[in-house]
């Protein structure tokens, strides 16, 4: 299965001059704790959390209107190819320590964003697939009489 099937396509994205004020403004207002920032070509260059918003701004003491994303940005950010398997992606993310990752095209544009926990949610919903099958293909089970007390 391709990491796209649990991907996100609604990206939450800024430029590299958004301040980080507004930042964090589109985060609460989309209810998420990551935006990509994106070249002008829509290619990522970066991701921004909430933690980073905490540490790097804040209590750094740094006025928040006046810091630009592409300053607090985490650059060294890693991508999927939208055909990567999903097994491939938990491995690439976990040995890289990220639990988000930006989707992009054979062009290099982003696509999508996978999180741990948009797999989570996929692998559970596949493992309850595969419970419910094999429930199906299983004889009832029987409800054991409850043996009395064995007296000491």
């Amino acid at each position: 299965m391709g990491v796209v099937k649990c991907c996100r396509e609604q990206v939450v994205a800024v430029s590299p001059d958004t301040p980080a004020t507004d930042i964090a403004k589109t985060m609460e207002d989309k209810n998420v704790g990551s935006v990509v920032i994106i070249s002008g070509d829509n290619r990522p260059r970066g991701i921004l959390t909430d933690r980073d918003l905490v540490v790097r701004v804040m209590a750094q003491g740094r006025s928040p209107g006046e810091v630009r994303a592409e300053e607090i940005m985490s650059r060294d950010v890693v991508t999927f190819q939208d055909s990567m398997g999903i097994y491939e992606a938990i491995q690439k993310m976990t040995d890289a320590g990220i639990r988000r990752m930006p989707i992009v095209g054979d062009t290099g544009k982003l696509i999508g964003i996978v999180t741990m926990d948009d797999i989570v949610r996929m692998l559970g919903e596949e493992m309850a697939a595969i419970a419910k099958n094999i429930e199906k293909q299983s004889p009832p089970m029987q409800k054991q009489k409850e043996s009395p007390p064995v007296p000491m």
